[in-house]
């Protein structure tokens, strides 16, 4: 038996092992390591260490249990024993208490490739008890209950999980046996509106009660009720059905319930800040009574809103879970001090956060560089000669990331790289010419160009659709090769052709729509062309058809983009031809063939770069409008959001971060003069440094708090989807005051007739806008 003083200093040797073969941790990384009983929310900063905790908190859960803070002395231990361990370090079997098993302990991840990571180093602390760890993302951990229990919900457990290609088959076929305009509601936004219904806990009953009142969404309510019929009698799961299911499953059989309790003794979720409500839902009854739940995450990083990810998650964890400790990790180790200044000074402007301030222990750091490019073609040039600058100082190219808000961007930073000579790579998206609508309409200019290319011409005959189907071009095939001529020459002699005869009118059709682009191409400039030729094939009809259906402007977007291009190239060109450009642009795409691996600048948007890092960032368009986003200054939560994508791009820089803007940027093919981003004027000046290649638009602005601030510099389009009606041709004239419905009072600086329509220059309060007057809506004051 040992007296009072013995066991005290027991428990003092304890502690004293535990600190120092943990040692290698800080003392805000110890905690949230030794804490184990009840809830507990660690929040880690970027670059603060989380993997490593939540490693070494597994592996301390099934090594030694709760034993830092337990008052626990085991009976075996004698004051012999004491005195030994004076001398000696001791071991996980005398210092132990109540240690986990590794089968008992859940965590999730979010992507696969971070669950496998974990237990890799598991297994390397622990052997092949790291074998045994549930480590999973919330889709495999529910897909290994589901194919347990399933059973129980009416559905075989060899049950089939459909992707989302299967998904919205499916739905398109249902959506034709309900006799369903697919004008009205594609399968494709159904889709969308089903996973946020089942997201949101709502099943297809629910859904249909709660929207009797809404034709459209009473449509989607039927489509759901049947797909979820059409699903079970299939034996078939959708990605959403996983997590739903087994919420539905959990909540609803009280002894399923209570068996994943007494199992999971211990729950860790990691990237906390991307759960959604359902998730939520899930490890709360997975942890039943027994609340020893840690989760990890950064409320500064919380940025999938638009996925159905919910902040308040998050903000809400001492709400939801009684008793909580919460732990903040701040120290950094990836980034220079001035950046994590920079960072703080920007994200202590949002109020809906719990609030920490990162520091790091290493000294010195350069400023950030903020720089101010004439436009977004000089924007490049500034990254591609700063790129060539620090690889001659002996820097890697895969040391540089160049980050943006929308993939449109990366048009003009990818060629400017590539012109330089410098390999680069696009992650997290499609490259710009490699998206499907730019490759439909270079097939077309491609056409026009070389009627000849009979690969371009099987790509476009059918987009938009002029139902010219697969049996029509297998018989379009056989004719030109039984005639021995090309496929636009058989197209010209398809009323000629017996076996085309059926087919002949729309084939011909389609030969007099290029033939008609082909004169144009004569007299046109390749600008005009290009729009002569997005009207007279209904590819632009199409793609604005499209975007109502699907609630997204994307592919619009791009192909007002590739416009940009064309203006860029005959601004800098001596002998602009469709020809040359065609040219220009196939060099520019033959880069994206890079391996994975290659030594290359890596492109990406703000949110592909999440949970990454490089030596040198640069953050391209930090301009109002464009970052923080347009759609952003309608809600505080939404302002919020962008400043937290902004903390998220700030912190990927190890060494060194610039950030950059253009006095003028055509974007989406308009012009804009766009202001700063807010988000650079939260930084303090003393941790800039300015260069810039123009003078800056300066205006007087107050953005550092989190409320949407008046809209200034928006892009030309904004204000209006399709042109006015006109009821009478109205004259403008220079030096008339009009007013905008976004922009307000503003002064025509000049009217420039461009065919049907007219080009105004107006002077407004927010800066020079050029307008199409056919879509302002103006009024004349």
């Amino acid at each position: 038996m040992l007296n009072e003083l013995e066991k005290q200093e027991f428990l003092r040797l304890r502690k004293r092992h535990l600190e120092k073969e943990y040692s290698f941790l800080n003392e805000e990384q110890r905690r949230a390591v030794f804490c184990t009983d009840g809830a507990l929310l660690i929040l880690a900063g970027a670059g603060s260490g989380k993997t490593t905790v939540i490693v070494n908190k597994i592996a301390y859960l099934i090594k030694y249990g709760n034993a830092y803070m337990s008052d626990y002395i085991p009976e075996f231990v004698t004051p012999e024993l004491l005195e030994q361990l004076k001398n000696n370090e001791g071991s996980a079997e005398i210092f132990s208490v109540n240690p986990i098993n590794p089968y008992n302990v859940l965590a999730i991840t979010f992507t696969n490739k971070a669950a496998k990571e974990l237990k890799e180093r598991l297994e390397k602390l622990l052997g092949e008890k790291g074998q045994d760890i549930w480590a999973a993302t919330f889709h495999s951990a529910c897909v290994r209950i589901l194919r347990r229990e399933i059973d129980a919900l009416g559905y075989d457990r060899s049950f089939t999980i459909y992707d989302a290609d299967d998904t919205v088959k499916l739905l398109k076929d249902i959506i034709k046996s309900l006799n369903i305009d697919e004008s009205i509601v594609t399968p494709k936004a159904c889709y969308n509106v089903i996973s946020k219904a089942k997201n949101s806990s709502m099943s297809a009953e629910a859904f249909k009660n709660n929207f009797q009142s809404n034709p459209r969404l009473k449509r989607v309510a039927d489509i759901y009720e049947v797909y979820q019929k059409r699903l079970k009698e299939a034996n078939a799961l959708d990605f959403d059905d996983i997590i739903m299911k087994t919420v539905e499953l959990l909540k609803d059989f009280p002894e399923v319930k209570k068996k994943y309790n007494r199992m999971f003794r211990y729950i860790l979720v990691d990237e906390y800040q991307d759960t959604n409500n359902l998730q939520y839902r899930l490890v709360s009854l997975l942890a039943g009574d027994n609340l020893n739940v840690c989760v990890v995450g950064d409320d500064d990083q919380s940025i999938y809103k638009f996925r159905g990810a919910t902040i308040e998650n998050i903000l809400s964890f001492e709400k939801q879970f009684k008793d909580a400790e919460v732990i903040r990790l701040e120290q950094n180790y990836r980034s220079t001090q001035p950046i994590l200044d920079a960072a703080n000074e920007v994200i202590k402007n949002n109020e809906g956060r719990k609030g920490k301030n990162l520091w790091t222990a290493k000294e010195g750091g350069e400023n950030i560089t903020v720089h101010c490019a004439e436009n977004q073609n000089e924007e490049g040039y500034f990254i591609a000669r700063t790129v060539k600058e620090l690889v001659r100082e002996g820097r890697s190219l895969n040391d540089f990331a160049v980050l943006y808000r929308t993939n449109a961007q990366n048009r003009a930073i990818s060629d400017a790289l590539t012109y330089a000579g410098i390999p680069n790579r696009v992650i997290g998206g499609t490259r710009f010419y490699d998206r499907k609508e730019i490759k439909d309409v270079i097939a077309y200019l491609s056409i026009i160009s070389n009627p000849k290319d009979d690969l371009r011409l099987l790509r476009i005959i059918n987009e938009p659709s002029r139902k010219i189907g697969a049996t029509t071009l297998d018989a379009l095939r056989q004719a030109a090769d039984e005639y021995g001529i090309s496929l636009y020459e058989t197209l010209k002699e398809s009323r000629q052709i017996p076996s085309l005869l059926k087919a002949s009118t729309r084939l011909y059709a389609f030969y007099e729509i290029i033939e008609e682009l082909i004169e144009l191409s004569k007299e046109l400039s390749l600008y005009e062309l290009y729009n002569e030729m997005l009207e007279r094939t209904g590819y632009l009809r199409y793609l604005e058809q499209e975007a109502q259906k699907e609630n997204s402007t994307d592919r619009l977007d791009n192909i007002e983009e590739l416009k940009s291009s064309i203006r860029d190239y005959m601004e800098n060109s001596e002998n602009p031809t469709l020809f040359s450009f065609l040219e220009e642009i196939s060099l520019v795409s033959d880069i994206d063939n890079l391996d994975s691996d290659a030594n290359a600048v890596t492109l990406m948007t703000l949110h592909s770069a999440k949970g990454l890092e490089y030596p040198v960032v640069f953050i391209a368009g930090m301009e109002e409008n464009l970052f923080p986003s347009a759609m952003s200054m309608e809600s505080v939560e939404d302002l919020e959001e962008e400043r937290r994508l902004c903390y998220v791009g700030i912190t990927r820089a190890k060494q060194k971060l610039f950030l950059l803007h253009c006095s003028e940027r055509m974007l989406y093919g308009a012009t804009q003069y766009p202001v700063s981003s807010r988000f650079i004027d939260e930084i303090p000046k003393h941790l800039i440094d300015f260069t810039a290649s123009h003078k800056p638009n300066i205006q007087k602005k107050s953005f550092t708090s989190s409320k949407p601030a008046p809209q200034k510099a928006m892009f030309t389009t904004m204000g209006a989807s399709k042109p006015a009606q006109k009821t009478e041709k109205v004259q403008y004239f220079k030096g008339q005051s009009v007013n905008h419905k976004v922009f307000g009072d503003g002064e025509i600086l000049s009217v420039i007739p461009m065919g049907n329509d007219t080009m105004l220059e107006i002077k407004f309060s927010a800066g020079i806008k050029k307008i199409m007057a056919n879509f302002a809506n103006l009024k004349i004051n």
